[in-house]
């Protein structure tokens, strides 16, 4: 079976020089829940720009369902990659709900019932059809996480990319957003510093640790694996044991 996300020996240099991914491979199936763990300055965020062709490969390859990420391919590509930004109001720049959700599909030439459709689908999806015609500046930063989800939702994406999705969130958001994402028909990648989050939502998880991959297993393992954790400077919180944290399915 063709992985969703199909990463073959990524590096990346920036343009000042600094090399940001040495050799990555990283293959992700349909319907998988990952979470991309590491330290900051690991190369993360890297990656994930290259996976909807924001950056584009200095060496190696990168496709989405056998379609490769490269110019000629960028508006499929940004149709089946979305990526929720971490911080929502990145993504929120129109006067209502109802027209940022719109945005992306309206650009892909959809109108009408099918576009109304999709809009309404999509704020279902994450419990926040009822603030359609509210603006978003007036929801709590929690809500407009999710409506950043929709905004996503709305372009039908094969792979959902979320860049540290619980941040800033309180913790009756933390769970909504939480049962939001199990809900969901769709392959997720989960960019996050939030290791017990890590463990409730995604069964695997992949270590990037300067600018390579150094783990790739069950999340539990990785988070039991106290001489992966020192190496690479992950912390579980105070307190926090995988060994007797119950994640549900």
């Amino acid at each position: 079976m063709t992985p969703v996300l199909d990463v073959h020996g990524l590096a990346y240099a920036y343009p000042d020089g600094h090399q940001a991914l040495f050799g990555v491979d990283l293959h992700v199936h349909r319907g998988e829940r990952v979470a991309l763990l590491g330290p900051n300055g690991a190369g993360k965020t890297t990656l994930v720009l290259h996976l909807n062709g924001i950056l584009t490969a200095g060496a190696g390859s990168v496709a989405v369902s056998g379609l490769a990420v490269e110019k000629a391919n960028l508006t499929e590509i940004r149709r089946r990659v979305g990526v929720v930004f971490q911080d929502p109001d990145d993504q929120l720049f129109m006067g209502t709900v109802r027209a940022d959700v719109a945005f992306g599909p309206a650009n892909l030439g959809i109108t009408g019932a099918e576009l109304d459709h999709r809009v309404l689908r999509a704020l279902e999806q994450v419990g926040m059809e009822e603030y359609v015609d509210r603006p978003p500046h007036h929801l709590s930063f929690g809500q407009r996480r999710r409506v950043a989800v929709a905004t996503v939702l709305a372009m039908e994406p094969e792979v959902l990319v979320l860049d540290e999705p619980s941040s800033n969130l309180d913790p009756a958001s933390r769970r909504e957003l939480a049962d939001i994402l199990r809900s969901l028909d769709v392959t997720v990648l989960m960019v996050t510093h939030d290791l017990p989050y890590a463990l409730e939502l995604c069964p695997r998880s992949v270590v990037l640790s300067g600018g390579t991959v150094v783990a790739d297993g069950t999340t539990y393992d990785v988070l039991t694996d106290e001489a992966l954790m020192k190496a690479h400077r992950l912390e579980l919180p105070f307190g926090f044991d995988p060994r007797t944290a119950m994640p549900r399915p």
